[in-house]
């Protein structure tokens, strides 16, 4: 949440860069270099959390990302302004999977669930809560956009350095190369990312085509402020008390119904001709991503050997931005060319047909992610270094006191401790929505 109330100069830079001159033909250079950097940073942060650690993998990108703003805000001229847009969006996203994978190892898989969709609840109240501070900054001098978005960074930072600790994992394989063949040689996270990226693909609609319908039906913009409003309060409102209810439930079934809603939300769009429609429309979707909240990263990281929890958070990130950006380029491509009938419909159709498919791998997901003492008989094909998935589990202390109890090694079980010394019983909520990004 400390990160994301700083989250000021990305969703204000078309504005800074005309303040500067920047328009047209530029604008799209420099946005287009900021685009490239989401997908660029997840990849590398993911293999960085496995090489480095989770905690000098977030330093290093949260360091990285406020010297970068200090570059932007400073940069003479496009290609400059470019290379630290870059910068920005690659050193902040390497963060993401850092954060996943040391929540993963903290927490034990039963609870992952909750504490993700906890997480995203914090980026929701810190994004929301910068909107507004933006606005207002922005009026009094971009410099104090980059001066607090800089600042939060490095906050971010002390209490990463000061407060964080991590727990000890798994040793690594002497065969494991460095770079992503782990995740590529396991055939059950090969079929599930794509999955989850077409419905994360659905769901990046509501941030691209939503504004464009709102716009052609006449609509002022302060209309979309009024959707985007009501799409925070539903999920401000709702997720913290159905994260600890859906928790108990099947969590691929959770999935498939949630982002059916997603999709037929997004597809409502489409009727809505007022306030009302739209309003209906973005209550359905918002219902659907507070159901679906946490699922995807904590199915990903019960799938993930403890060595390779970065690179499995890395590749389901990665994921995230690529469907961001195709909601960019092919979603507006398919709404201006083909019509809004057909990317609407369309999104139903895929988001539909991705449920079903996640639906066919329930028994394979379940077989894998199950405890330890029902999994003796589970296919060998779909999982590298099957033994290491439940090895090298911790006691919460060790976060804090860099010691593993006996128990927790004899029983191969987590404990679902504070991440912070003096916040052992406080809700967590720090870092989406993504796009991160």
């Amino acid at each position: 949440m400390i990160n994301r109330l700083g989250f000021l100069v990305t969703p204000f830079l078309v504005f800074f860069l005309a303040s500067r001159g920047v328009t047209g033909t530029d604008t799209t250079y420099v946005l287009g270099a900021l685009g490239a950097g989401n997908l660029l940073g997840p990849a590398v942060g993911g293999v960085l959390a496995d090489r480095l650690g989770r905690r000098p993998t977030m330093l290093v990108g949260l360091i990285g990302s406020a010297a970068a703003q200090g570059a932007l805000f400073l940069a003479p001229g496009v290609w400059t302004m470019a290379a630290a847009a870059l910068l920005i969006s690659a050193t902040g996203m390497t963060v993401s999977p850092a954060a996943y994978a040391l929540m993963a190892d903290a927490v034990d898989a039963e609870r992952r669930q909750r504490a993700y969709a906890l997480f995203g609840w914090g980026v929701n109240i810190g994004t929301a809560v910068a909107g507004v501070l933006g606005g207002f900054l922005a009026a009094h001098g971009y410099w104090l956009l980059f001066a607090v978005d800089a600042g939060s960074m490095l906050l971010y930072a002390v209490v990463v350095a000061t407060r964080l600790q991590e727990p000890p994992r798994g040793a690594r394989p002497a065969d494991d190369g460095i770079g992503y063949g782990v995740v590529l040689r396991d055939r059950l996270a090969v079929l599930l990312l794509p999955i989850l990226g077409v419905q994360l693909f659905v769901y990046s609609l509501t941030e691209v085509a939503l504004p464009l319908a709102i716009r052609d039906s006449g609509l002022s913009p302060a209309v979309y402020g009024t959707m985007a409003a009501l799409n925070a309060v539903l999920v401000v409102a709702l997720q913290p008390f159905t994260a600890a209810w859906l928790a108990r439930l099947p969590q691929l079934t959770v999935q498939v119904v949630g982002s059916a809603l997603i999709a037929l939300g997004v597809a409502l769009t489409g009727l809505a001709d007022g306030i009302v429609g739209f309003a209906v429309s973005v209550a359905v979707w918002s219902l659907g991503e507070v159901v679906v909240a946490g699922i995807g990263a904590a199915l990903i990281a019960n799938l993930a050997p403890s060595h390779a929890r970065g690179r499995y958070q890395g590749a389901f990130s990665w994921t995230w931005g690529v469907a961001r950006f195709a909601s960019l380029t092919l979603g507006v491509t398919v709404y201006t060319g083909l019509g809004a009938a057909t990317l609407w419909w369309s999104a139903l159709a895929a988001g539909l047909a991705a449920s079903a498919a996640l639906l066919a791998l329930r028994t394979r997901v379940t077989e894998r992610t199950a405890p330890a003492t029902t999994r003796d008989d589970r296919d060998s094909d779909d999982c590298v270094s099957a033994d290491s998935l439940f090895n090298d589990r911790v006691s919460a202390d060790s976060l804090f006191n860099d010691r593993v109890s006996d128990d927790s090694l004899s029983n191969d079980r987590v404990s679902d401790g504070p991440l912070f010394n003096d916040r052992a019983d406080e809700g967590r909520s720090p870092a989406a929505r993504s796009s991160a990004a």
